[in-house]
């Protein structure tokens, strides 16, 4: 597996100095945002992805992945991001978001993804790459991980496949759903993001907040023998997703790297 850095949250950066604090983190990538809001926007990826991956490469790095908002086939340049990954060496690719809708919606909220899947699988398999749809936590359609499975079931894994998230699966599910969801997914899983949460009352509510890794919710270390034991081989995303000054943010991703690479070392 290949530990790398999710931009989101570095995008003021140039992507030279982006590329410097990879290499100083100790990690040996990163997961490029190529969306309207990221670091590469979707109508210039044939343009500008090849400039990146040529600026992370001179360090060292890999661009194994890329993020992305693509829901369908036929959104805009939607082909164009698919064709800029293949060109440059992106494996993986991963999919936006479909809300849900609310109760009563989710039957035909699935059968629709699943029409639009077929399209973005047939991308993938022309530009042979992976795109993945990502466990994300709240009112969206892949926030429970057997929805996802339901969404994937019959689709090819190495074409369109899971990128699962710990963090947000114990957000929905803290006891055991977390769990269920690694079970019920594994041999579909692909890409993994890592970060941690904890709840929090505010306001006379709960609200669910990233923490450093190892002081929230999350089973690191099972989760890793999980995925040593499916032989996960994939990009691991690190999202340091912390509201805080940019030298606070990058030492506490320095302090969440070590942690990871102690969970890993101890497997």
């Amino acid at each position: 597996m290949q530990l790398i850095l999710f931009s989101k949250m570095f995008q003021s950066l140039s992507l030279t100095r982006l590329a410097e604090l990879v290499v100083e983190i100790g990690l040996e990538g990163v997961d490029l945002t190529v969306r309207s809001n990221g670091c590469i926007k979707p109508e210039e990826a044939l343009e500008k992805l090849p400039e990146a991956v040529e600026i992370f490469e001179s360090k060292g790095l890999k661009v194994p992945m890329i993020t992305t908002e693509i829901t369908s086939a036929d959104q805009p340049y939607a082909e164009e991001v698919f064709r800029a990954a293949f060109e440059n060496g992106v494996k993986y690719l991963k999919l936006g978001y479909w809300q849900y809708r609310g109760f009563g919606f989710l039957r035909r909220q699935v059968a629709e993804i699943r029409r639009e899947l077929g399209k973005i699988q047939e991308l993938s398999r022309k530009y042979r790459v992976t795109s993945a749809i990502h466990v994300h936590s709240g009112m969206f359609m892949s926030a429970e991980p057997t929805v996802v499975w339901l969404i994937l079931k019959g689709f090819d894994p190495d074409l369109v496949g899971a990128y699962v998230d710990p963090g947000h699966m114990a957000v929905e599910g803290g006891l055991a759903g977390w769990l269920m969801g690694m079970d019920i997914l594994s041999r579909r899983i692909r890409m993994v993001s890592v970060k941690d949460y904890g709840w929090f009352k505010e306001g006379g509510g709960w609200r669910a907040k990233t923490v450093p890794l190892g002081e929230g919710l999350v089973q690191w270390k099972t989760v890793f023998e999980i995925l040593g034991e499916i032989g996960f081989n994939g990009p691991v995303s690190i999202h340091s997703e912390y509201d805080l000054p940019l030298g606070e943010l990058v030492t506490q991703t320095r302090k969440d790297v070590q942690y990871l690479k102690s969970i890993l070392s101890s497997l």
